[in-house]
């Protein structure tokens, strides 16, 4: 299948994108957005240098109207990012209002207009507790919506929804994926903070994992 594959910079993403050319996939276009976040500098690179990595393009979208407008502590014009685990509360503070409904409409029409069948998204199970827009319960009409809204019937592929991340980071290690070459930390600091939920995320996926975990952190 001809896929779009959507890319942050991050674990679970850089590994949607390894885990598709795997599949048999051929990726059209490694797709990212520049939405305003606190971290977009840190991982927009790394997705770059993945999508070289597999022999395709890598498209920037600029949607910095979103740190104009919409309230979270994530984009650059909110407040500090919360720190503890990435399951409590306060990480709430980072949820961007439909991020994922207004960059899966976006990716869906460049999908269709670049020849593409598929369109690739990481979301998965660990992100439910928080992120409203990354649950199966929304997943599901938006891949039927986008499918009835264009000719093509572009289908929403989301091969780690059922996943933990510590289950995509041991599916990167079998697909020799380098996760020093990713990037998590909201703060978006020289190097990761150690303490925001990301932090705390990734660090505990790889220890559930049972893998070493290659990043620096500050804390």
């Amino acid at each position: 299948m001809k896929v779009v594959v959507l890319v942050s910079g991050g674990m679970d993403s850089v590994t949607a994108l390894h885990n598709a050319v795997d599949a048999g996939h051929k990726i059209v276009a490694v797709l990212s957005f520049d939405y305003g976040s606190k971290h977009n500098h840190r991982e927009l690179p790394f997705a770059g240098h993945h999508a070289q990595k597999v022999g395709a393009s890598h498209r920037v979208i600029d949607l910095k109207f979103m740190d104009e407008l919409f309230e979270s502590d994530l984009l650059k014009s909110g407040g500090d990012i919360p720190e503890g685990h990435y399951e409590a509360d306060n990480m709430k503070q980072t949820v961007v209002p439909f991020r994922n409904g207004i960059m899966l409409s976006i990716a869906a029409g460049f999908a269709e207009s670049a020849g593409a069948e598929g369109l690739v998204i990481a979301a998965h199970f660990g992100d439910h507790a928080i992120y409203p827009d990354c649950r199966e319960e929304f997943m599901k009409p938006m891949a039927d919506a986008i499918a009835a809204g264009t000719y093509e019937k572009i289908e929403l592929l989301r091969p780690f929804i059922e996943m933990r991340k510590e289950d995509i980071a041991a599916r990167g290690a079998d697909l020799g994926i380098d996760f020093a070459e990713t990037w998590s930390c909201y703060k978006g600091g020289e190097v990761h903070c150690g303490k925001c939920g990301t932090c705390v995320e990734r660090q505990e996926a790889f220890e559930l994992a049972g893998l070493k975990d290659p990043t620096e952190y500050r804390d």
